[in-house]
């Protein structure tokens, strides 16, 4: 995250001295996007290093976790690659990347996830899949090598659909989602790569899920692929929440798209 100040060019977050983020230890089972696929789900006793980046690239109009916008860099809260390895100890299983977006602040995910993979914590990335290629090859490599998995949050597949919502073109996400899945061969299990998307009422339902899934399937039918149910928040927060139809719909959208490994989330939250 680069910032002028003053007329000067400066890195205030995002470098592997500094990181603008949140960490907390959460108990496995967690409710992470792949926990249905995960093993961390059956290692009780166990914690995942849970680290919530405040920065985003995209804008989402639906954004679940929108306080991290009340964050600023110059407010000097920040924390190094090292220090955020050495918040690891013998019960941590695993380390999750979200926010936010870790690909706002990749240097300092990659620094401080060869820290952790070095000491046998799984790295694992839930991303909107917008970060630069060469970076995404590295997470990759680093999930790979230590077990882990990177999770894309594929938001829509009508990039004007996708572009109102997020403010930003989905072209990166699914030419680096593709990118991905060419690798899930080496290594079948643990799933490498998982897939979800967000149900907004109104502007991704079973059309756009069929859309997205059938995207998915050419590259791998057996990719995971976790549909979320939609909580009214940010900009968003005056649209209805979705119906048990809607999502019934969907799911059975996925499944005719022809995918093998499809799973509905948040059903707590449906109507």
């Amino acid at each position: 995250m680069r910032v002028v100040r003053k007329g000067r060019l400066e890195n205030l977050a995002g470098t592997p001295e500094r990181g603008l983020l949140q960490w907390y230890r959460d108990p496995l089972p967690t409710n992470c996007v792949a926990h249905w696929v995960c093993p961390g789900s059956a290692r009780r006793g166990f914690h995942n290093l849970a680290v919530f980046y405040e920065s985003c690239t995209f804008n989402c109009l639906f954004c679940q976790n929108w306080h991290f916008r009340r964050s600023s860099p110059s407010a000097g809260r920040t924390i190094s690659a090292k220090q955020l390895a050495a918040a690891a100890n013998e019960q941590t299983f695993c380390v999750c990347y979200f926010g936010g977006d870790p690909s706002s602040q990749m240097p300092h995910a990659l620094s401080a996830g060869r820290l952790l993979a070095a000491k046998g914590v799984r790295v694992c990335w839930e991303t909107n899949g917008g970060s630069d290629p060469r970076l995404l090859d590295m997470a990759v490599d680093l999930s790979l090598r230590s077990g882990g998995c990177i999770k894309f949050d594929l938001k829509a597949w009508n990039e004007s659909i996708h572009r109102a919502l997020t403010g930003a073109s989905n072209r990166r996400t699914l030419d680096n989602f593709a990118r991905t899945a060419k690798r899930v061969a080496e290594r079948p299990d643990p799933p490498l790569l998982v897939a979800s998307t967000l149900l907004v009422p109104g502007y991704v339902e079973a059309g756009e899920v069929e859309a997205i899934a059938r995207f998915i399937a050419s590259l791998n039918p057996a990719i995971p692929y976790s549909l979320l149910a939609f909580s009214p928040q940010f900009e968003m927060s005056d649209l209805p929440r979705l119906t048990a139809r809607q999502a019934s719909e969907a799911e059975k959208a996925a499944r005719a798209a022809g995918l093998s490994n499809v799973r509905l989330g948040n059903r707590h939250l449906l109507t």
